[in-house]
């Protein structure tokens, strides 16, 4: 891992969105995000944990009723993964006020030595379900896997996504785009700078970003309306087969 990289960090950065087919659509907006590590998930103090707190349960693997990094490492493993996770740095959503919505959280995993092992991209959808990718980089950061949850109601669950991930002292960073029939149909992509977490800087996020996790929830509704309002076709959403160790 890049020791340079300050952990635990508030990213601050940008969102952006973009649809291609059957209709174009596209939005970005101002965002920030957090990096920790899942085995010191309390960034901080006591008095600012309303504003700043991360739970395993709400996060992959928390059937034991374990710590984050105890329920990554279960879910891990109930995937036949291999990987030590001797250290796992987290890029999430925090719980503010109570609430957490987390369209995607990222888990750069390590080995002892500081060798990367691999990601596990941890998607949620805004129906309360949950999905793990466990992908193995090559050396420009990328991998490939195929689409298992529902996530869209304009999209079905097929195709692939191309997945990228940065973990830079400059840049922090999370790409997907979502091939279908042989086309790219959406991208989407989380870009910030990392910045030591400090309890001034978790006050001024709550200031000029409040209700970072509410927003997100309630923009991609608002987007789900307008693209329902312009009649494009809704796909019908089955029920989704959770993995081995996911709850």
């Amino acid at each position: 891992m890049n020791e340079s990289v300050p952990i635990p960090a508030l990213v601050s950065g940008e969102v952006r969105h973009a649809r291609f087919h059957p209709l174009r659509h596209s939005f970005r907006y101002r965002a920030h995000q957090w990096l920790i590590d899942v085995d010191q998930p309390e960034i901080a103090p006591r008095w600012l944990r309303g504003l700043v707190s991360f739970q395993s349960r709400d996060h992959l693997g928390t059937s034991t009723g374990g710590s984050l990094g105890e329920s990554v490492r279960e879910f891990l493993t109930g995937q036949g993964v291999s990987w030590s996770a001797h250290r796992v740095i987290m890029l999430a959503n925090a719980r503010t006020l109570g609430y957490v919505f987390d369209p995607l959280s990222v888990y750069w995993c390590y080995a002892a030595d500081g060798v990367l092992e691999g990601v596990l991209a941890e998607v949620h959808n805004t129906y309360g379900e949950r999905h793990g990718y466990v992908v193995e980089l090559d050396e420009r950061g990328a991998a490939r896997a195929d689409k298992e949850l529902y996530v869209s109601p304009f999209f079905g669950v097929f195709g692939e996504y191309q997945l990228k991930f940065v973990l830079e002292s400059g840049k922090v960073g999370a790409f997907i785009t979502l091939r279908q029939e042989d086309r790219i149909v959406f991208t989407g992509s989380f870009t910030g700078r990392p910045a030591p977490v400090t309890a001034r800087r978790i006050l001024g996020s709550a200031v000029t970003q409040p209700f970072m996790p509410q927003r997100v929830a309630a923009l991609i509704r608002l987007h789900g309306v307008w693209l329902w309002l312009r009649r494009l076709p809704v796909v019908r959403r089955l029920p989704h087969r959770e993995q081995p160790g996911a709850r």
